[in-house]
């Protein structure tokens, strides 16, 4: 095949899966709506069961619910059998995925869910199966066409069923009033996890690191004060321990570009009034949102009396793994 040909067959592929995505966007009506209360009004788990492929995509519905707040757990039919159904509560719902709905597995475990009394939901590639008839409530995704030339590997319909699981994970999502604070207690780790939940007091330079002058500071004394805490920066405060001002490696730069005359020079002839503030409790993602719309590379953490409580730089959110969204 030459590359024309390979790319030409790629996308043949691609439009494939997509229309049958977009068939089963259009076939939609109440079952699927009967599916979400059925699954937002379970008060045990989602038990997604399937076998090969099925079973893959029934594993990626199981963590797109976990992550979105709807407890879920994968069962595999013939493990079921042999000892796992233990697992399933009549409080549960189990959804079975298969394209055929013919797969002998599954058959077996219907009869031990109605024996359960557990409602269940069918994700079934054929309307007219038996399973389709013994089930609670079906979903049908109805694929016209594999991308298998074949029509045998699962691809358009195990492409189509992932979207399906995908939608009725988000639209109970939003039946939950999902928030990304509650998003954020589920994925703690990662820089997903850190721009969702860590605070700026977490990652903040604050007591002995925290760069501090006053506002009758010598200029040669805000310098040594500036270098030491190697941040390129310092607060300028008045006796009270207020927020007065900053002074930056920037404004020194820019006054001796001015003057050479800097002797006499105090803390509060240099700095900049009324510098850029966050508090202790606002994200660390919106520190750094602030930073870029600002153009600056650092912020002055203060409470609400207007004192410092410590200093975020650009390279200690960039350090973490944090990036503009």
């Amino acid at each position: 095949m030459t590359t024309t040909e390979i790319i030409a067959k790629g996308r043949e592929v691609i439009e494939i899966e997509a229309k049958a995505v977009l068939h089963v966007a259009e076939t939609l009506d109440a079952s699927f709506s009967r599916a979400v209360e059925l699954m937002y009004q379970c008060q045990g788990r989602v038990v997604l069961s399937g076998m090969g492929k099925s079973g893959l995509i029934a594993r990626k519905i199981v963590a797109t619910l976990n992550s979105t707040g709807t407890p879920a757990i994968y069962l595999h039919p013939t493990d079921a059998l042999h000892g796992d159904l233990g697992m399933v509560r009549k409080e549960d719902v189990v959804i079975l995925i298969s394209k055929s709905g013919a797969t002998e597995e599954l058959s077996s475990l219907m009869q031990m869910f109605k024996r359960l009394e557990v409602p269940v939901i069918g994700m079934l590639g054929d309307a007219g199966c038996q399973l389709a008839k013994e089930v609670d409530l079906l979903l049908h995704v109805d694929v016209s066409e594999e991308a298998c030339p074949f029509d045998l590997a699962p691809t358009a319909s195990t492409t189509a069923t992932l979207a399906l699981g995908d939608a009725l994970s988000v639209a109970i999502l939003h039946m939950r009033g999902f928030t990304e604070q509650d998003f954020a207690m589920l994925h703690p780790g990662g820089s997903l996890g850190k721009r969702l939940s860590l605070r700026v007091s977490e990652i903040m330079k604050k007591g002995d690191d925290l760069p501090i002058v006053y506002e009758d500071t010598s200029l040669k004394d805000t310098i040594i004060e500036i270098t030491s805490k190697r941040l390129g920066v310092t607060c300028v405060l008045d006796s009270l321990g207020r927020m007065m001002g900053i002074i930056t490696d920037g404004d020194l730069r820019r006054l001796l570009e001015r003057t050479l005359d800097l002797a006499n020079l105090k803390a509060t002839e240099v700095m900049t009034k009324n510098p850029k503030k966050i508090s202790p409790t606002a994200l660390a993602s919106t520190a750094l949102q602030m930073m870029e719309n600002y153009k600056i590379t650092s912020i002055v953490v203060a409470g609400e009396d207007n004192k410092p409580q410590g200093i975020v730089h650009l390279h200690d959110l960039v350090n973490i793994g944090l990036k503009i969204r």
